[in-house]
């Protein structure tokens, strides 16, 4: 690992959000299988998929970590065992280069079947010491992935306690589990879906009220937000601002949380993480490992701009988590609270997939849009930072390939003509606001 720049880790829960990360600046994506994943509600990838998927993210020197994380029954060995070996047999090209686990259990498994493939420690395994970090490397774990209850003050220590060829990653951006590094029985409880079986419901963002068990049926306000009151939900986690304080930390690797989020979101927070971090490294360091000031300066300069840009995929408020001490409602620096998403909401519209003559693209049209609508193009980040093309909707062909006013169907295959001196390329996000 190169620890002059760490590593960009991006959430892939489909082929297209892995096709969109790839594009928008990852270093690396994390996906699951059918099974054994803690996000049994996203797509996955069967495993000719994940041979595809792996495929086309190593053509774009772009790493891919598989996750088998459950917390496994005696009952779920053998499956695991056969999945492990199946990822053993694949082609050199189209083999993970990690497991990501947190099961012992599912570690011994997977050291026996498929030895060859490196293996990261999930942070549900909620690793707090260095003395365990230890304890984990001997069994055959090359990176930890740190419980986020730790702070930045802790995770210095850490790094400075830990031999210096086991890689560190913590999650910088996305969504916070109310329960102790993510192992949550309240799903299970209230729905029966299991969270440690990757099946959570997520009553954590339900909606609440109070009730005296004296009077049942009467339901009191619990007065917090117009949006309602989730009072067992944590706010997100955005740490954006304080990347050189964790580059300087040595930190491996930053990882943003979302397998289940869409291609809109992946491409948003990659470009803008991407960027800080190139701003930040690209300078080089210095001889005791500090940042430059010239990298520093050019983050400062951009910074309002990529948080304006992660607070446009945003639909809770953001936060610093655990990284300055217990969470008490405060925000980012500079920021009155926390940081807020922005006012007005970015609907994904679909991801490019061909481009045809006379300024025309087909897209899988996710949300509407019609005729005379300005949309709006998201490229990936270049050495100019962040830019998005407006562009007007001049024509829509249907599936049928007649003309229509209106794309009101999901997931129906359009072909759509705009105006504009830039059209779209293949694998560009669309939206409008």
């Amino acid at each position: 690992m190169n620890r002059n720049k760490p590593e960009l880790l991006l959430p892939a829960g489909s082929m297209e959000t892995l096709r969109t990360a790839v594009r928008y600046g990852a270093d690396a994506v994390y996906s699951g299988g059918k099974q054994f994943s803690l996000r049994a509600k996203a797509k996955n990838f069967s495993l000719p998929e994940l041979q595809e998927a792996i495929r086309f993210a190593h053509g774009a020197g772009v790493r891919v970590y598989v996750t088998a994380n459950i917390f496994a029954h005696d009952a779920e060995l053998d499956g695991a065992a056969a999945f492990f070996d199946a990822m053993a047999h694949f082609p050199r090209e189209a083999q993970p280069d990690a497991l990501l686990i947190a099961d012992p259990g599912m570690l011994l498994t997977a050291r026996e079947h498929c030895p060859g493939i490196l293996v990261h420690l999930s942070t549900q395994a909620n690793t707090t010491n260095a003395e365990a970090c230890r304890f984990w490397q001997a069994a055959g774990v090359s990176r930890i992935v740190t419980a986020r209850e730790l702070s930045l003050t802790e995770l210095i220590t850490l790094r400075e306690r830990i031999p210096g060829d086991l890689e560190l990653e913590c999650f910088v951006h996305g969504a916070m589990c109310i329960s102790y590094s993510g192992r949550c029985l309240l799903s299970r409880a209230m729905t029966g879906r299991d969270a440690n079986h990757g099946a959570c419901a997520h009553p954590c963002r339900y909606h609440y009220a109070l009730v005296e068990e004296k009077r049942p049926g009467e339901y009191f306000a619990i007065e917090e937000e117009d949006g309602g009151t989730e009072i067992l939900a944590s706010d997100d986690l955005c740490m954006l601002a304080h990347l050189p304080e964790l580059v300087e930390a040595g930190i491996d690797s930053f990882k943003v949380e979302g397998r289940m989020k869409n291609a809109l979101y992946v491409a948003s927070v990659a470009r803008a993480y991407r960027r800080a971090i190139d701003l930040l490294c690209d300078p080089g360091r210095q001889a005791d490992g500090s940042l430059t000031e010239e990298g520093r300066e050019a983050f400062r300069q951009e910074l309002p701009a990529l948080l304006e840009e992660v607070r446009g995929a945003a639909t809770r408020p953001m936060g610093t988590g655990f990284f300055f001490g217990d969470p008490d409602g405060g925000g980012l620096p500079d920021d009155p609270g926390r940081l807020l998403p922005a006012e007005k909401e970015r609907v994904f519209l679909g991801v490019v997939e061909t481009a045809g003559p006379d300024d025309s693209f087909v897209i899988e049209q996710r949300n509407r849009f019609a005729v005379g609508d300005e949309i709006r193009v998201m490229k990936p980040c270049g050495r100019q930072g962040l830019t998005d093309l407006r562009i007007p909707v001049t024509g829509i062909l249907g599936a049928d390939g007649l003309p229509v006013e209106k794309a009101v169907h999901p997931r129906e295959k359009l072909c759509v003509t705009t105006g504009g001196d830039t059209p779209p390329e293949p694998g560009d996000v669309l939206y409008r606001i």
